[in-house]
């Protein structure tokens, strides 16, 4: 299992070396998830349209390791935007991936470019 996990990294916007395609804007339901696959990565899109920015993470829970976080519900605690994994409710930083109870899960985040109405994720692969 942590093969699995291992091989989601975060990324940096600034060690971004590849912008891909995940769709445009209408392909993303409002305030809530998406899941899109890049190589053999699962990776979780959300559109927080409630406050206007966009956030991926992996799509895979640490804690059950199941490819669920895309359909976690999203929102803010304490002002940090999180999703709440659907299995377990485990809340996760959209922003840095840390588990918001202080647990030692953590979550890869990417980051997200808007231009021209299309949605691109940046990875360093």
């Amino acid at each position: 299992m942590q093969e699995l996990l291992d091989k989601y990294k975060s990324v940096a916007v600034e060690n971004v070396t590849e912008w891909f395609k995940v769709g445009v804007i209408t392909d993303f339901p409002e305030n809530s998830g998406a899941c899109i696959k890049h190589k053999t990565k699962q990776i979780a899109v959300y559109n927080f349209a409630r406050t206007g920015k966009w956030y991926a993470t992996q799509n895979l829970c640490p804690h059950k390791m199941e490819m669920v976080l895309s359909l976690g519900m999203i929102g803010d605690k304490e002002g940090i935007p999180k999703v709440a994994c659907p299995m377990h409710k485990k809340n996760f930083s959209l922003e840095d991936g840390s588990n918001l109870a202080g647990e030692n899960l953590k979550i890869a985040t990417y980051p997200v470019k808007i231009s021209d109405g299309n949605v691109y994720i940046g990875f360093s692969e």
